[in-house]
């Protein structure tokens, strides 16, 4: 096996991507409407110093405070993201990726107008979730990735959706299984019940030994005291919560938390 996208898009192995929550944007339930957009593009551009400061690896800019979410998210909320990222790209240092949840076409169209690297979306499947019943139509999505000229951006298929259950199996292996041999995903993520709930190392190798060349990331619930026995098992992680001020999904960034983290995985990575 040669080697992993990983290390060419985003400079190594088992890495670790930072989530970078943006505020409630204007048409969200909760949006600051005295702060406008300036209080968004402030806050994101501190969040995402914390984390470039504190030594991640790449960095995945989301909507997380749209709360509650939409499967077809309004056309402001993708322009008022991409402006966001435009004013901060000047500060990054490091390989991005986009989120607009949830809502993969347009999680594309962020990463066409902004330059990202990868998206992460739920691409396939059918589900009874909180927002309601959630389809997909991951050839249709795919077949838009092409006309926009996105071929190159990574496609990082959550596969065990926050807040949803899958409608047609129940069974995490064949669901991974299928789902590499009808769509090709870069990657897979395996996810808890929500925001911060730990992914269980279980189903985590559960995944792994059903599609050993795919690459799979445990995508929430990354601690500190979990990311080796995670990073022994997953290809990478994705990491928000815990890196945030007292470990609370609403704070921001704290960049101490981040350097202590990251001192943990390169300790980690230097064992391989």
């Amino acid at each position: 096996m040669g080697k992993k996208w990983t290390e060419e898009v985003l400079g190594t192995d088992k890495p670790i991507i930072a989530m970078c929550h943006f505020m409630a944007l204007p048409g969200d339930p909760g949006f600051d409407k005295a702060g406008g957009m300036e209080a968004v593009i402030k806050r994101a551009r501190e969040e995402m110093l914390a984390l470039q400061k504190g030594g991640v690896d790449a960095i995945m800019f989301s909507n997380e405070f749209s709360l509650p979410y939409l499967t077809d998210v309004r056309t402001e909320t993708v322009a008022a993201m991409a402006r966001v990222i435009g004013e901060l790209k000047s500060d990054l240092d490091i390989p991005f990726g986009v989120n607009v949840l949830w809502d993969p076409a347009k999680s594309l169209d962020l990463a066409v107008a902004t330059g990202a690297k990868f998206v992460r979306e739920i691409f396939t499947g059918v589900y009874a979730s909180d927002f309601g019943l959630w389809n997909t139509n991951c050839g249709a999505v795919v077949r838009h990735q092409h006309e926009i000229g996105a071929e190159d951006v990574k496609l990082l298929f959550n596969i065990v959706p926050e807040a949803a259950k899958y409608i047609q199996r129940e069974d995490i292996s064949q669901i991974a299984k299928s789902t590499v041999f009808n769509c090709k995903p870069d990657a897979l993520c395996v996810s808890g019940l929500t925001a911060g709930a730990a992914t269980d190392s279980q189903v985590l190798e559960t995944v792994k030994n059903e599609v050993p060349d795919t690459i799979v990331f445990a995508n929430t619930g990354v601690r500190i005291n979990n990311v080796k026995e995670q990073l022994k098992i997953a290809d990478g992680a994705v990491v928000g919560t815990t890196f945030k001020k007292d470990g609370k999904f609403e704070n921001p960034a704290d960049e101490a938390r981040v350097k202590e983290f990251m001192d943990v995985v390169k300790e980690f990575r230097a064992t391989l």
